[in-house]
């Protein structure tokens, strides 16, 4: 018997977007988008979406629509803080992404705590999530909270803050490239007696970039100083003011200082001009993120552009790709490019 009278035959409201798919021979979310009339799907194929639904009585339903049996058609979320820009802008790619292919965006923060993440990730999973898109907990070092989802067959993306496992999906920034590029511009402008304000070394991220500081210093013959290596826990303003109270209290204090991100870079211009330290012509200046903040600060902040909201887009896309069974063309690990963004606080020359 032909596809179509099989559908047909079901109860009208239990036709699906997944019924809707198999008998055009496209993928479920490419029927969810033209549902919506997405520019991204083609006039003809959008057409032919309606007019299906239409003649088998499709009607959207939540519970009901669904990639994957027996889980919702909302993804799960996991960050450390929705307060940070750079985090905001992550979940907004998401939120974007999502919303356009018809699902639910659910939202948890884990306030860098590993309980809490491990408290999150249970509470989605008990909510049948159709996926998880996870930025770890600075105190994130294992990941049996995150196999339960592998196990079960539902997908999960890290994004930004990742594991060190090659087996799972990823979308990053080089790390180590990027802190590399900040500290030659450090280099380039003058400085020679760089400080580096780090993250908790256990966290992949945060040892990438200091690898890529070190790196710079041997490429341009400078000494690496391991009194210039200063790290934070939380990354708050309150940190930054400490670490630049230690840095800059040294019996040969730094010329540059590359922040592990723009809170604490921001805490640092404002600590070294309490001080009459002159910026740039004392001390170079350079945060990562590039936040909103970088040009309200005087003199305004360099810093290290992330483009959040496309590893949020590029994050959810893979989840999707990974629902489709369209697993050959999702890199286990997606790497976005980033820049320096130059302002007054680093550019002496």
């Amino acid at each position: 018997m032909p596809r179509t009278h099989l559908i047909s035959m079901k109860k009208k409201s239990n036709v699906t977007i997944h019924d809707l798919a198999r008998q055009l021979g496209v993928s479920s979310s490419t029927v969810s988008r033209a549902l919506k009339s997405h520019h991204s799907i083609g006039e003809e194929t959008t057409k032919a979406v309606k007019q299906l639904a239409a003649e088998l009585g499709y009607r959207p339903n939540n519970l009901a629509v669904s990639l994957r049996k027996q889980h919702s058609t909302s993804i799960g979320v996991i960050v450390p803080h929705i307060n940070r820009p750079f985090i905001s802008s992550l979940v907004s790619g998401m939120e974007q992404a999502a919303r356009e292919a018809g699902y639910n965006v659910l939202i948890s923060q884990s306030y860098e705590s590993y309980d809490i993440e491990i408290g999150n990730a249970s509470a989605f999973f008990n909510s049948r999530i159709c996926g998880l898109l996870v930025s770890c907990a600075n105190e994130t070092t294992q990941y049996a909270h995150i196999q339960q989802f592998k196990d079960s067959g539902i997908p999960v993306v890290f994004v930004d803050r990742i594991p060190e496992n090659d087996e799972c999906y990823k979308v990053m920034i080089d790390n180590r490239e990027a802190t590399f590029k900040a500290t030659e511009h450090l280099i380039q402008q003058g400085c020679r007696r760089i400080a580096h304000y780090g993250g908790p070394p256990q966290q992949l991220m945060y040892h990438l970039r200091r690898q890529g500081y070190i790196d710079a210093l041997a490429k341009y013959g400078l000494p690496f100083d391991e009194n210039l290596l200063l790290t934070a826990t939380k990354l708050t303003p309150e940190e930054g003011f400490v670490l630049a109270e230690k840095a800059l209290s040294l019996p040969n204090p730094p010329d540059g200082i590359l922040a592990v991100n723009d809170n604490t870079a921001v805490s640092t211009i404002l600590y070294a001009k309490s001080k009459g330290i002159r910026i740039p012509q004392d001390l170079a200046i350079i945060g990562f993120n590039d936040d909103p903040v970088c040009t309200i600060i005087e003199p305004n902040l360099s810093s290290l552009h992330q483009p959040g909201a496309e590893m949020g887009k590029m994050a959810v896309s893979h989840l999707f790709k990974i629902l489709d069974n369209e697993i050959v063309d999702v890199p286990r690990t997606t790497i976005l490019s980033t820049h320096v963004v130059q302002r007054e606080s680093s550019l002496r020359i």
